[in-house]
């Protein structure tokens, strides 16, 4: 019998395939009081299976191919820091030591603790590394046990299969994926994760569709059954009948050929039909991102998360290892634009140093250039860093979260600060650099005219600035369904900001997720934007929408948007935008 399982759609592509599920090692643990004079015993048995794993991350990445994606490299990366971070391996000890926890028992006991941190967190990216956390933890669990000479059960090989396979399991890690790295896999199906998940990112970069977030997949399909997944509904079709699977293989042979023809627009000028030349810019978090900038041909990167270089760590980043970051990103993309945002911590990206203290209001309290603000010191060693950069190639310096001129003038006049302590020095950089700020707060767009001067161009992080325009949690389940990017009000405060921009000749951009959403670059160019900053696995097919239209069109069909408030119209004259030929 068919039935279907819903879930989060990670892309628009389909797959269809036999299920092969993958064994669930959980982090329930025994809990038992070990005698005094097993400590040491039990510490070196729990030292032992935390060696062997990160020995295993080390042989991973090691055996990497070169054509493997950029992204299963970075989370490899990243779960290889956290079998090394010391309050994973370290505070497990403590427990031992004082309170005689077993092994294990420990082990869950932190990972508990730290998952329940990454919980608290707002933005949808950084809460879900709370799975990172849980997955090396699994796997330091599973080592633990080998150790003990208990022996996991069904675990799925992939050499045991020749078909196409649609892995189904509780949760993928990086590590396990490379375990069918040389065999065809159709598609991921997980019951947990989300659209930021280190599975959703992975999928996005092997161009795999995956359906996360289902619940209980793993416990509802069979093995070797077929199975669909239908990414752009974030559907699971399980046993489908002959009719169903005709339907959606002929879907997969429209996707194959239009997945081909967006290779082809690499290279190509982005441009619409009446010949205005659009900006495609790639967002960043590390420096290793870079290759996947390269690879669909962006014109720079809009949006550098330089905050990525400061969490999860105990102490801050000196200001040599920020140059050295910002200047391999910089001398990689020769001559392109690299637009480095400061410091955006609070919030949802806490810093783990020893004197950050969490606000009451997160969303609300000391963060962003109200961080910096108040510590001096930290924010002119970035500034210096960046300005060092600069010498290197094109880079712009954008401010976060500005809500005042007051607050500008000042994050200005450290800026200035930074560069004469660099010219006392004779140390070199861009005295040509351009300053800019975030509108991502109601206010800023309401008082721009009077912060326009005094910068030199925009950008608009609509993510944000829905949250704050509709006082709406974009993390809290109960009231997501409020989380409107396209309400009028949203829509009037960027309509505005970029109107505003264009009337002052400044630079203005769009880095939240709008700019990646191919169903709104048509509202966008009708809004007047010419410079979309994404994810680099976005910009293809937001160039592929660029080419088809006309900007004068979109225009007519954009003001006429602005004049709705209702949210179904709203709805119904994007979905005509989209739907019309230019």
């Amino acid at each position: 019998m068919t039935f279907s399982i819903h879930g989060i759609g990670v892309s628009e592509k389909i797959a269809i395939g036999k299920a092969h599920l993958l064994a669930h090692v959980s982090l329930e643990a025994p809990h038992y009081l070990i005698a005094s004079d097993r400590i040491d015993a039990e510490i070196k048995r729990f030292e032992a299976a935390v060696r062997d794993v990160q020995e295993e991350f080390v042989l991973l990445q090691e055996g990497l191919d070169d054509d493997a994606p950029y992204e299963m490299s970075a989370m490899l990366q990243v779960h290889a820091m956290i079998a090394q971070d010391n309050m994973l391996i370290e505070n497990p000890k403590t427990l031992m030591r004082d309170k005689r926890y077993n092994a294990e028992w420990a082990l869950s006991a932190q990972v508990n603790e730290l998952v329940e941190q990454f919980e608290a967190f707002e933005d949808p990216y950084l809460r879900e590394r709370k799975q990172d956390v849980m997955q090396v933890g699994t796997r330091i669990m599973r080592s633990i046990r080998e150790h003990a000479g208990l022996v996991i059960e069904n675990n799925v090989r992939p050499q045991a299969f020749d078909d196409d396979m649609i892995l189904v399991a509780h949760d993928i890690t990086p590590a396990d994926m490379l375990q069918f790295k040389d065999r065809a896999l159709a598609g991921f199906i997980t019951d947990l994760g989300g659209t930021t998940s280190h599975t959703a990112i992975v999928a996005r970069g092997l161009g795999v569709p995956a359906v996360v977030a289902t619940g209980q997949a793993r416990d509802l399909i069979r093995e070797n059954e077929w199975v669909i997944i239908d990414g752009a509904n974030g559907v699971v079709l399980v046993n489908p009948d002959e009719l169903l699977l005709n339907y959606y293989r002929g879907l997969q042979v429209e996707q194959h050929i239009h997945q081909t023809s967006l290779g082809n627009l690499v290279y190509q000028r982005a441009e619409t039909l009446d010949g205005s030349e659009i900006k495609l810019m790639a967002n960043i978090e590390l420096p290793s991102d870079v290759q996947a900038v390269q690879q669909v041909g962006a014109d720079g990167v809009g949006l550098f998360r330089s905050e990525f270089l400061f969490l999860n760590r105990l102490h801050l980043p000196e200001e040599e290892e920020q140059f050295v970051a910002y200047k391999t990103v910089v001398a990689a993309l020769v001559g392109q634009p690299v637009t480095i945002r400061t410091l955006d911590i609070g919030a949802d990206k806490n810093l783990a140093t020893d004197d950050y203290v969490t606000p009451l209001n997160p969303a609300l309290g000391l963060r962003a250039v109200r961080y910096s603000l108040a510590h001096p010191d930290m924010f002119l060693t970035q500034l210096r860093a960046i300005l060092r950069a600069s010498a290197y190639g094109k880079i712009k310096i954008l401010l976060p979260m500005i809500s005042s001129f007051e607050q500008l003038q000042q994050a200005l006049n450290l800026y200035y600060k930074a560069r004469e302590q660099l010219t006392e020095k004779n140390i070199p950089f861009d005295r040509s650099i351009q300053v800019g700020i975030m509108v991502e707060i109601p206010s800023a767009v309401i008082i721009l005219p009077v912060l326009l001067p005094l910068i030199d161009f925009v950008s608009i992080g609509t993510n944000d600035l829905t949250q704050y325009t509709l006082a709406v949690d974009r993390g809290d389940a109960e009231v997501t369904h409020l989380y409107e990017e396209t309400h009028p009000a949203v829509l009037r405060l960027i309509f505005n900001t970029i109107d505003l921009c264009r009337r002052a000749k400044k630079g203005v951009s769009v880095c939240g997720e709008m700019a990646g959403d191919a169903k709104l670059t048509r509202l966008l160019l009708g809004f007047g934007l010419r410079e979309f900053s994404m994810q680099p696995a976005q910009i293809l097919s937001v160039k592929e929408r660029v080419l088809k239209a006309s900007s004068k069109k979109s225009r007519k069909i954009a003001e006429d948007v602005l004049l709705q408030y209702e949210q179904a119209k709203i709805r119904q004259r994007i979905k005509d935008l989209n739907q019309k030929p230019h």
